[in-house]
């Protein structure tokens, strides 16, 4: 099987990655050329347009910021969708960027129409586990391509879920997303509160970690944030993009949310206090800030590790 992928960022190096490792034939492809640069090193293939990939790969896998930059990929004159409409043989769209259900079944329906199969297949559980190919991995599609993309799945992503129909993945996709923002709020309140109270904030880690306030976020970003480097690979207007697309699906459905607006009123303000780029688990500088808190402590780690070691991928059946 012969693999595109478009967008080596920091989710899609550490996918494309995963597949070079597996023995994947790959093709890559990114605005910055100097990012394909260690891939090509270590034999890939590069493609000068998305159409040139469309029509030399078998399946093109795009891993994007937007949603907007996903629907230039495929419409552009010279992008995916032509090189679809060009060749006869199947193609496959996989889409794992964080996008909105609306827009990859529009732009699914396009796919389709030229002879090809769309995939939503986001990915969820941060950079580090990306990197070592023990990610999770949602797939949206019918299920005779769910089966045919799954050992490529596999060998990007350890837990593999299919979710149903075209956009059911994105949907599920925003709401862990949204699901992992709230706790990273709570979790930033909870340590500023226990510090302010005087508690030692490793003891307060240990605690909240056998507890029942436990959670993935807890145990990966409140490492990083003791730490004070912040760094997850992850930034204010990415969380912002994220928690907006989970907004919209709740009130394409006419869902009335009480957390969520507070949400985004919260990173908005951060994003405008700290900058559109910052890490996002700096969100709780607004509480340091406010308060003359300093929610350091020794002997956490600067950025998210992976402990586990990579296994192969299998796909999750729901009860």
């Amino acid at each position: 099987m012969r693999v595109g992928f478009i967008g080596l960022g920091n989710v899609g190096a550490k996918l494309a990655g995963s597949l070079l490792r597996n023995g994947v034939d790959l093709t890559v492809r990114d605005l910055d050329r100097e990012a394909a640069q260690p891939f090509l090193d270590m034999g890939a293939k590069w493609a000068d347009s998305p159409y040139d990939m469309a029509t030399e790969c078998d399946v093109v896998i795009t891993c994007l910021p937007s949603p907007a930059a996903s629907a230039a990929v495929l419409e552009a004159d010279d992008g995916l969708i032509a090189g679809f409409a060009a060749v006869d043989e199947p193609r496959v769209w996989a889409e794992m960027s964080t996008t909105d259900e609306a827009e990859v079944l529009r732009l699914g329906e396009k796919v389709s129409a030229v002879g090809a199969e769309p995939v939503d297949c986001p990915v969820s559980g941060g950079c580090h586990r990306a990197a070592t190919g023990n990610i999770a991995i949602f797939a949206g599609c019918e299920r005779k391509t769910f089966e045919a993309m799954l050992p490529l799945l596999t060998k990007m992503g350890r837990r593999i879920l299919h979710t149903g129909g075209l956009g059911s993945a994105s949907i599920l996709k925003v709401v862990t997303n949204y699901l992992a923002t709230a706790n990273l709020v709570s979790v930033s309140e909870a340590l500023v509160t226990a510090e302010r109270a005087g508690m030692d904030l490793s003891t307060t880690y240990e605690a909240i970690k056998i507890s029942s306030g436990n959670s993935f976020v807890h145990e990966t970003e409140s490492q990083v944030i003791l730490n004070g480097s912040r760094d997850i690979n992850f930034t204010m207007d990415l969380v912002l993009k994220d928690i907006g697309l989970f907004q919209a699906v709740a009130d394409r459905n006419n869902v009335p949310l009480d957390v969520s607006p507070v949400l985004i009123d919260v990173f908005e303000d951060a994003a405008e206090r700290y900058g559109m780029r910052e890490w996002s688990p700096n969100v709780i500088r607004r509480l340091e800030d406010a308060t003359g808190a300093s929610v350091l402590a020794d002997g956490f780690p600067p950025e998210m590790v992976d402990d586990e070691p990579e296994e192969p991928g299998y796909e999750i059946k729901p009860r």
